[in-house]
């Protein structure tokens, strides 16, 4: 019997079990009256179409409540929590609908949430300054952000990308940091940029019970840098403050030194006296440029007026403007940003070029100004290079080595970055590049 029945709608099988409960109750009775078969044949037919149409009106609210259960529940399968159960009978059924509605609602919510969670976490890392790349068990990409495709050298997206195709266009160092599978430093060399230091960092885990790989790439470069001046910083101020002190009581003592000596008659003393001048004055100003370089100042930024800034630069050291005059808008610390070409271009000067071969050159890029200065001086060796941003490193025998490090302290306080270029095409000279990135 449960074969045959299997396949009905659960209202038809209510029904055929009534009829089929009024026919074992009607067969008995009509025998029991003794009543003719054409009777019997008859009565029983009405009462059954009597019966099957009165028990499909009493189970027709059931059909419909279990119809709005498995619509319900095909739109659960489906992830479709907006839709609502409309059947809302005051029977057991209606009870279970309302609290599917209950259900679908609170799960739409959730889903919400969770939906602007995603939209939020992804947002923060498509702007992270990290490079982030997901790597399935079978070698896909199925996550990366913008870091990612620029460190990767990539115009589109790296998802479906395999591991061999992120490897095609990106640097070898990445390739053997990663084929490597450990966390450690690794260093990018660029054809005419400085090297780069970078971290990577990776990690396996389950994800729809498969395993993925996740690289993260952090770039240290400007970190260590800014480590690396801090601790200069410490050192000068350390030793300002303990020739400060010494320079104090030196300055007295000459003082009182020269009034003891007025009645002396001794023309060598005042030699004495005027060289142990000059020293103290030397050591004072040497204490005082060292200072500069050890208590700069966050820049106040405003808007530039390149014309004026550029005149007055060129009032002290003669140079010629590659293109024009910018005119777009920048905001910087005018004040920093003049010493800054100062300094640049009085080493230019101080390489040997004539004054009519040293050029400034302001490009204004998408992200940010490009701030050439160009010489036609012997260029730097690579030893140099490496160290030529180094506070005290100069090749100069009366140089203080603060000139290059203060101008790379004056950009990386504006959040750009400064970098040394011999010149390309088989030209002599150097090329001093100072980026700064549109204010937001």
């Amino acid at each position: 019997m449960k074969t045959v029945f299997a396949h009905y709608r659960t209202q038809t099988k209510l029904q055929l079990a009534v009829v089929i409960s009024l026919i074992l109750v009607l067969i008995p009775l009509l025998l029991v009256l003794d009543v003719s078969l054409k009777q019997s044949v008859v009565v029983i037919l009405i009462t059954l179409c009597a019966a099957w149409f009165i028990s499909g009106l009493l189970t027709q609210s059931v059909s419909s409540g279990i119809q709005a259960l498995e619509t319900g529940l095909l739109n659960f399968k489906d992830g479709e929590f907006s839709s609502l159960l409309a059947y809302d009978a005051p029977d057991e059924l209606g009870r279970l609908c309302r609290i599917y509605n209950q259900t679908a609602d609170h799960l739409r919510q959730e889903k919400q949430w969770i939906y602007q969670r995603e939209l939020m976490l992804d947002k923060v890392l498509q702007s992270s300054p990290q490079a982030l790349v997901l790597i399935d068990s079978n070698d896909y990409v199925v996550f990366s952000n913008h870091s990612a495709k620029r460190l990767f050298n990539s115009e589109h997206k790296l998802e479906g990308l395999q591991r061999e195709e992120l490897y095609n266009a990106a640097n070898e160092q990445i390739k053997q940091a990663m084929e490597a599978g450990r966390d450690g430093l690794f260093h990018l060399q660029h054809e005419k940029d400085e090297s780069e230091t970078w971290h990577l960092s990776t990690g396996q885990f389950l994800l729809n019970n498969h395993q993925h790989r996740l690289y993260i790439f952090k770039q240290l470069t400007r970190e260590l840098s800014r480590q690396e001046v801090a601790v200069w910083k410490k050192v000068i101020r350390i030793i300002s403050h303990e020739l400060n002190n010494s320079l104090g009581p030196m300055s007295s003592m000459l003082h009182s030194g020269k009034l003891l000596s007025q009645n002396v008659d001794e023309p060598r003393l005042g030699r004495v006296f005027s060289t142990l001048q000059e020293r103290i004055s030397h050591l004072n100003e040497f204490v005082q440029g060292y200072g500069k370089f050890a208590k700069l100042p966050l820049p106040k930024l405003e808007l530039l007026d390149w014309q004026s800034m550029l005149s007055n630069v060129q009032q002290q050291y003669v140079f010629k403007l590659d293109g024009h005059v910018p005119k777009h808008r920048c905001f910087a610390d005018h004040i920093q940003l003049e010493q800054l070409l100062i300094n640049l271009l009085k080493n230019a000067h101080e390489s040997g070029s004539k004054p009519q071969e040293i050029a400034v050159s302001i490009e204004n890029k998408q992200s940010g100004t490009v701030i050439s200065v160009i010489d036609a001086g012997p260029g730097m060796s690579e030893a140099v290079m490496a160290s030529a941003l180094i506070p005290f490193y100069s090749t100069k025998a009366s140089g203080s080595g603060l000139g290059l490090a203060l101008c790379r302290e004056i950009a990386e306080a504006h959040h750009g970055q400064l970098s040394l270029h011999n010149r390309s095409g088989g030209k002599k000279g150097l090329v001093v590049k100072v980026f700064l990135p549109h204010v937001k």
